[in-house]
């Protein structure tokens, strides 16, 4: 299941941001245990980028971090038919449009965000973390309870 995980989402985690931290981290642990394909488009790593070298005060403990992302999750490029398409679309929120498109444009069936109500009615189920954690448990209990081996 390829999964397009937010911008806030990565910064709940290398923030630390409370109350979301904690179900924002579950992203990431079912990422590394590759339970699902996290991915992340292009634009949200220069975003996550730029606000993380503020929130350090500088661009050194920064690098790392965005190396680690590189490697733990796939990163989905943005084209300039992505920010025409998203364009079209007239949303208040145009990096939300942008990740939609991203979304559709690559075959990502879930996208988790805080922002779950900028996404009503596209098509791409869209949930918070806690939520996308929730519906992972779900399908997990659903595959146990068909297993053939009990």
């Amino acid at each position: 299941m390829k999964v397009l995980v937010d911008t806030n989402v990565v910064l709940d985690v290398f923030m630390k941001r409370q109350p979301f931290y904690e179900d924002s981290f579950a992203i990431f642990q079912r990422v590394g245990k590759r339970d699902i394909d996290g991915c992340l488009s292009s634009t949200s790593m220069t975003d996550i980028f730029y606000l993380l070298r503020k929130f350090h005060h500088g661009s050194a403990n920064v690098y790392p971090i965005m190396d680690d992302l590189a490697v733990f999750f796939s990163i989905v490029p943005v084209f300039d038919t992505t920010i025409v398409n998203a364009l079209a679309l007239r949303w208040n929120d145009f990096e939300d449009a942008v990740q939609f498109r991203v979304a559709k444009e690559n075959g990502i069936t879930h996208i988790v965000t805080r922002n779950e109500a900028d996404y009503k009615n596209t098509g791409i189920q869209c949930l918070s973390p806690a939520g996308f954690i929730a519906y992972l448990e779900n399908a997990d209990a659903d595959v146990r309870r068909f297993d053939p081996a009990d």
